[in-house]
């Protein structure tokens, strides 16, 4: 899902946005966390519920850093392999999951990032935004931190992986870890902040 930008992002482009999908993953999200920190940094992590629901911690230490901790999924179906039912079921038991631990989602990123004709009208009735990327690391496939550098650029909205999810070509989240520091570094070089999404202005568009 590559389109405009996010609802509600400004129009301004002096800051880049890395999301990262299906985590949390209790060694990996830690250490994009730390590198985050280190780097003063924020970013959004779009969460599988069920992995969020049995580490409660990493989530709560992600909103205590400032991060956005959004929905992913529960199961990661793709919605045009799936009916309507089966998503909306999947969706509402995720949101219920992540409300208990006092996550309340206003963006989420469909697994594979490829929707359904109907998954804009299952978020409006859920309050969602659906939100995409414009820059994709490919970090799950196992590129090397140096390839996945060359899609930094302002206004960037980059798609990053702190867990292993199905597709996943890769045995460990390494080289994303490493991809956080050279995107830092970057970002200083040219003046540009590193941040969370902002919320978005309305839900159920659908965004980059």
């Amino acid at each position: 899902m590559t389109t405009s930008l996010p609802a509600g992002y400004p129009r301004e482009v002096a800051r880049v946005h890395l999301t990262f999908d299906d985590g949390p993953d209790p060694v990996w999200t830690p250490r994009v966390a730390r590198a985050l920190e280190a780097a003063g940094a924020t970013a959004t992590f779009f969460v599988m519920a069920g992995r969020a629901a049995a580490h409660p911690d990493l989530v709560e230490a992600l909103l205590d850093a400032g991060h956005g901790v959004e929905l992913h999924c529960l199961e990661h179906l793709r919605h045009t392999e799936v009916t309507r039912e089966r998503i909306e079921h999947d969706t509402d038991a995720g949101l219920g999951l992540l409300g208990g631990l006092g996550v309340h989602p206003r963006r989420w990123r469909l697994p594979w990032g490829r929707p359904a004709p109907w998954s804009a009208a299952v978020a409006e009735r859920r309050g969602l935004a659906l939100t995409g990327w414009t820059a994709d690391t490919h970090d799950w496939r196992g590129d090397r931190t140096a390839a996945m550098a060359t899609v930094l650029g302002p206004g960037a909205v980059v798609l990053c992986h702190d867990g292993l999810g199905p597709g996943a070509r890769r045995a460990d989240c390494a080289q994303t870890v490493a991809f956080v520091d050279l995107a830092a570094a970057w970002a200083e070089r040219r003046e540009v902040s590193l941040e969370a999404l902002p919320a978005p202005a309305s839900a159920a568009q659908v965004a980059a």
